[in-house]
């Protein structure tokens, strides 16, 4: 595989991209070209992307893209130590701030699963540890039309569910997957796929 059929430039040649795909936001199309469904092994991505997908649920992700950056700065660059100390008047902040989702239960939410996100580091050593231990480190091929959940999803969605996480279903789980790149998850159509 070349490096422009890897990463196609458009301009270069036709680029086919996952037909999910609004190619009317640029936001859009940079996460899908560069970040979506490539793996990643660095914690605070992984807690990043966590805790996005857990305020996703039962919006859109374009929406949660639109104001990722104003995340950032709301919840501190993704630290989970940052985060997990946030007490009432962060948790105030968070719920008041125009720029991020205002849900009380997520933002509630999102603290407490800092807290047993770390609880995992100190288990596996890493959460990156933790999460590919479902699948022994590889990455599953895994087209995003065929399902929007699965067993795997449902096994990691009860055992974080165990631990006391909130908003991580298996539906959210499963897209939480295909964004870290455990699930390859680029379509037949899509020059990302080959």
């Amino acid at each position: 595989m070349n490096d422009q059929t890897k990463h196609p430039i458009k301009g270069e040649h036709t680029v086919h991209r996952c037909a999910w795909l609004k190619l009317s936001n640029p936001l859009y199309v940079k996460y899908h070209d560069e970040e979506w469904s490539v793996p990643k092994h660095d914690d605070q991505q992984l807690f990043e992307l966590l805790i996005l997908e857990g305020f996703q649920a039962g919006l859109s992700w374009e929406c949660i893209l639109n104001k990722r950056e104003h995340f950032r700065q709301a919840y501190r660059h993704f630290d989970p130590h940052v985060v997990a100390s946030f007490n009432d008047r962060d948790r105030l902040r968070l719920i008041s701030d125009p720029g991020i989702v205002r849900n009380r239960l997520k933002v509630d939410a999102s603290i407490v699963n800092s807290r047993i996100f770390l609880d995992i580091q100190k288990e596996f050593g890493s959460f990156d540890a933790y999460i590919w231990g479902f699948t022994d480190g590889k990455s599953i091929r895994e087209p995003y039309h065929i399902r929007t959940k699965s067993e795997l999803s449902d096994r990691i969605s009860k055992d974080l569910k165990r631990r006391g996480m909130k908003f991580v279903g298996s539906t959210t789980i499963y897209s939480y997957l295909q964004a870290i790149g455990v699930l390859l998850a680029h379509g037949e159509e899509c020059d990302w796929c080959r």
